[in-house]
């Protein structure tokens, strides 16, 4: 499975970013996908992710102001990023797991090669 994110920019603090990642090689209306970010000098963290029944996790941060959302006639998740704050700044990575949800980046089999989002304050 290749995993292609996109989405990713520059934005003022406020602000929005819709996150994509396609999914190709396989479908991915088995697999739970989730989104985890890396912020320079920090570890990867989770950020969200939906299972192939619709359910979702969040980690506290995100809650009430990302939403993560699948299409699988297109192959795709997405993020929506509202109320943009500084400290969201981070590379942003999809990933892909066969099962349920999870919330360990070493849960998952496949990744995204990550898009870079940047806010300003």
């Amino acid at each position: 499975v290749q995993l292609q994110a996109s989405g990713g920019g520059l934005v003022q603090a406020g602000g929005s970013l819709r996150l994509s990642c396609a999914a190709s090689g396989r479908t991915i209306s088995n697999y739970a996908l989730g989104w985890f970010r890396q912020a320079p000098g920090k570890e990867r963290e989770f950020v969200a992710a939906i299972g192939w029944s619709l359910g979702t996790q969040y980690t506290d941060f995100a809650k009430g102001r990302f939403t993560i959302s699948r299409s699988n006639t297109k192959n795709s998740v997405y993020l929506q990023m509202n109320s943009l704050k500084s400290e969201d700044t981070a590379v942003y990575y999809c990933a892909i797991r066969l099962g349920v949800t999870a919330r360990e980046d070493y849960e998952y089999e496949y990744w995204g090669q990550g898009t870079q989002v940047t806010v300003s304050s």
